[in-house]
């Protein structure tokens, strides 16, 4: 009578078991991943993979490069695209490989006459959604 009872104890255990093992899957599904977003900033260079000269207005020589720094997350084995606008016209975007989640990375623009005024850098997903962008001023000196 005893081995009747501890076997039926085992079996109710194991079906017991059995519906948990089933119902676990629905607590732990798993989370959507992450849309994709982007950290930007724009500076006068680019050192150890970091912005340097940061700053919202430039005032520079004709001929010199201002950066985007981006640090984009979720968008991990895709490109990304840099665009520069200032009004309604854009820059053709530079087109960026990105092989991790977070990845750093940047683009620039040589900035001449003609190429004053206000300036906004947009940060663009695979499907040309923006994720991230920084305004920003340029003044060139004479």
């Amino acid at each position: 009578m005893r081995k009747g009872f501890l076997l039926a104890v085992g079996i109710s255990l194991v079906l017991a078991g059995a519906g948990v093992a089933v119902a676990r899957p629905a607590f732990l599904q798993a989370a959507t991943p992450a849309a994709p977003v982007a950290e930007v900033k724009v500076g006068t260079g680019i050192e150890k993979m970091e912005i340097t000269g940061e700053a919202a207005s430039f005032k520079v020589a004709p001929g010199t490069k201002i950066y985007v720094w981006t640090k984009v997350s979720g968008c991990a084995d895709s490109t990304i695209s840099i665009a520069f606008h200032k009004g309604e016209k854009a820059s053709t975007p530079q087109e960026l490989k990105v092989p991790r989640s977070p990845y750093r990375t940047n683009a620039y623009r040589t900035f001449r006459a003609g190429d004053e005024g206000a300036w906004v850098a947009k940060i663009l997903d695979s499907a040309s959604k923006e994720i991230g962008s920084v305004a920003f001023t340029v003044e060139l000196e004479k």
